[in-house]
Order: C-alpha cells, then sequence, then structure tokens
C-alpha cells in the first residue's frame, strides 16, 4: 500500500477505469439529516487531488440541505471486476464559484438546461411539461448561466479504508486514519 491514500486511490482507480463496465466514477455519497437518519445515493467523482474528491449539484437538493447540516459525509466507491472497494470520510465544502461556473459551461445546452429548470428533490408535477421546458431552453439560442444554487462541493478526506477482496472471505483491509499532525497513519484490519 502507498503511504498516501490519495496516491494508492489514483492507482485503483487508474485500474478501474480500465476494466470496469460501468461508470468507474460513480460513487456512493452518504448524508445525515437533522433527525440523524442517513442518506445514501450514486453521485459522479468529476476530480481528485491532494485536496480532496470534488462532485457537482444541485445546494437546495436534499443533499445539499443535509449537507448544510452536516458536513461530515461519506463516499463510497466499488469496483466489482476489482473486487475492491475504497471508504473515504471527510468534510464537504462548496468549492469555489468560478470552478462551479467552469465545469457548468463545459457541459452539454440540455444538462445546463436541465440544471437551471430543475428544483431537485422537491414534487414534480409534470414530467412531460419539464421535458418540453428542458428541450426549449436547450434548442434556443440564449444564453444558460449556471444557477446559484447548483455547483461543486469537494470532499476533505480525514479517512479512508481500502478493500480487496479475498478468496473464502480472506479480504485484505488497510485504513489510513489523519493524525493530530497531519499525517496519515496505516493500519491493517481483520477481513
Amino acid at each position: 500500500m502507498n503511504k498516501d491514500p490519495v496516491n494508492q486511490f489514483a492507482k485503483w482507480f487508474e485500474e478501474a477505469v480500465q476494466s470496469e463496465s460501468a461508470e468507474a466514477n460513480a460513487m456512493i455519497l452518504s448524508t445525515v439529516n437533522s433527525n440523524n437518519h442517513p442518506s445514501s445515493r450514486v453521485v459522479l467523482l468529476k476530480s481528485f487531488s491532494q485536496d480532496g474528491f470534488t462532485f457537482f449539484t444541485n445546494y437546495e437538493s436534499r443533499k445539499g440541505i443535509e449537507i448544510a447540516h452536516n458536513n461530515k459525509v461519506a463516499l463510497l466507491f466499488f469496483w466489482d471486476k476489482q473486487m475492491r472497494q475504497v471508504r473515504i470520510e471527510g468534510i464537504a465544502s462548496k468549492i469555489d464559484p468560478a470552478l462551479s461556473d467552469e465545469y457548468f459551461n463545459s457541459r452539454p445546452r440540455e444538462s445546463k438546461a436541465s440544471s437551471l429548470l430543475s428544483r431537485q428533490s422537491k414534487p414534480l408535477p409534470d414530467r412531460s411539461h419539464f421535458d418540453i421546458k428542458i428541450e426549449e431552453l436547450a434548442s434556443s439560442s440564449k444564453e444558460i448561466v449556471r444557477p446559484a444554487t447548483w455547483g461543486g462541493y469537494l470532499i476533505t478526506p480525514f479517512y479512508f479504508e481500502f478493500w480487496q477482496g479475498g478468496s473464502g472471505r480472506a479480504h485484505d483491509r488497510f485504513e489510513y486514519r489523519k493524525s493530530d499532525a497531519g499525517r496519515w497513519e496505516i493500519t491493517r484490519l481483520y477481513p
């Protein structure tokens, strides 16, 4: 195992990109609401670095509201063909609006229109009307500007667990915990 969990993740992620048939960047994001009830959903990892892991969403969605309430979150990657799993725990914070603008502007017009018109996680009374509005906006010449309610989050990790599946349930597990001094401490775990 690499002494740096982000470098270890990068190695496994690259191997997953090469071997997985589904999107290797699909990750499960878990949050907690104001009643301490957990909630999980799949989001897409858009980038990662030593600073953390970035994804984009509607800030007024259920996940956005829950992150505003409690910014401690968990991520989970599972790569079936590799028999690997990576768990990450960290702190979520909004990224610089200029970076959200940059990513938003790189998206297809239909995706921009959907992000602008969606009231994510709220009741949708008429799907066909919503689809028509997206199509009208996407096919128009009107500039589609990123709404202030949409953007990126950076998850700054303080915990990683790498799991490699093994025969007879004899899996390999390693955890990385950040010490008070800011160094990563590695411990091998029982399967």
